[in-house]
């Protein structure tokens, strides 16, 4: 009896564990699961903005560094002295704009001159006018009277030389009014020249604006001999070297953002049609098998490339050859954030993952602790 006990015990134990493991295999066969995942991050390139010798690199490779960080200088010399000469010019076009600015004042004030020489010239042609008509009226008594013996010849002479001295007075005064006018004519025109010279007034003067744009553009570039990390991050794959030219727009090396980690599980397109952005991941990377990490589905993947249909050689179509009884799934991503990561746990970009997705979790927070993926699914 007491072999018999014994027995059914052991099978009873045996049972509940092969229970317990077919529930645990059974739970990741009814939820969609991958081994064809990866962590992924956003990998910034640091490109200088300017071209020149780096003069210090403070940083090795793989080494951690926080947002503002000095990741290298470039040599600073060149940028210093043309900020010098930007900002001398700047000075240089306000001493400018100033005389300018005394031209147009100048320029004004011989166009109001010459309108008030027009003014005085006008008044005179009237006075001028007047007495030539004056002197025209007693020359013409004086030569009636002269007829009838009422007046001599001096009396007449005179009367005409007034009349003559009257008209060349005011020949001479509209001559002056022409002169006055040109004159005044070709002082707008120069005001007018000084005036496009100068430019707007105060601080929008084009030739003051493109000074100040010249300081802000050679204070920029001495900025940038600088280089400083955007994001806290870890330097990869470092390959500079003290000396080294930097090439103004060319990558000269990679920051990986620690803060932007997710995983990309890449499923079979027949697993797909249930899991939904909420729901519920298990992700087991290959470095730590034995530590799951949780997260949710971020989003799913509308696309992926196609191979078939490509141009190809004389710009037809490239098709790949199958066979018809072989159906092959496409693997569509699945992105995945994490919802937190151990600090044992050391994320690097590209490595292995494996992927569950518990679906119709969306929304629900928690749930049952979920081991490991099994070794075997791994």
């Amino acid at each position: 009896m007491s072999n018999l006990l014994k027995i059914l015990l052991t099978g009873a134990v045996v049972l509940v564990a092969v229970a317990i493991v077919a529930y645990k295999y059974w739970d990741y066969f009814t939820n969609p699961w991958t081994r064809d995942g990866q962590v992924r991050a956003q990998v910034i390139q640091i490109t200088p903005r300017v071209s020149a010798p780096i003069v210090k690199l403070p940083i090795e490779d793989n080494q951690l560094v926080k947002t503002g960080e000095l990741l290298f200088e470039i040599d600073p010399r060149t940028f210093a002295a043309n900020l010098d000469q930007a900002r001398a010019n700047l000075d240089k076009t306000r001493d400018d704009i100033k005389a300018l600015g005394k031209q147009v004042e100048a320029a004004a004030a011989a166009v109001d001159e010459y309108e008030s020489q027009i003014g005085q010239v006008k008044s005179a042609i009237k006075r001028y006018a007047a007495s030539l008509a004056d002197a025209k009226a007693n020359f013409q008594r004086m030569s009636q009277a002269v007829k009838s013996g009422a007046v001599s010849k001096q009396t007449l002479d005179n009367a005409k030389a007034k009349n003559d001295v009257a008209q060349a007075q005011l020949e001479q005064a509209q001559g002056r009014l022409i002169e006055a006018v040109a004159a005044k004519l070709q002082a707008e025109a120069d005001l007018a020249k000084d005036k496009a010279n100068l430019g707007a007034a105060g601080d929008q003067n084009a030739r003051l604006r493109a000074a100040k744009a010249a300081v802000l553009t050679a204070e920029l570039d001495l900025e940038f001999t600088q280089v400083k990390a955007p994001v806290d991050g870890y330097v990869t794959n470092l390959n500079l070297r003290l000396g080294d030219q930097t090439v103004a727009n060319q990558s000269a090396l990679a920051l990986v953002d620690i803060n932007s980690y997710w995983i990309s599980g890449y499923f079979r397109e027949t697993l797909i049609r249930d899991i939904q952005k909420g729901d519920r991941a298990i992700v087991t990377l290959m470095t730590y098998p034995d530590i799951p990490l949780e997260g949710r589905v971020h989003s799913l993947g509308w696309g992926i490339s196609q191979d078939d249909g490509s141009t190809g050689f004389e710009l037809l179509p490239s098709i790949s050859a199958t066979f018809e009884w072989i159906r092959l799934a496409q693997r569509v991503p699945v992105r995945v954030h994490l919802d937190k990561v151990p600090d044992e746990i050391k994320l690097r970009v590209g490595t292995t993952v494996s992927v569950l997705v518990m679906t119709g979790a969306a929304g629900k927070e928690g749930g049952k602790p979920v081991p490991a993926v099994p070794r075997p699914l791994q």
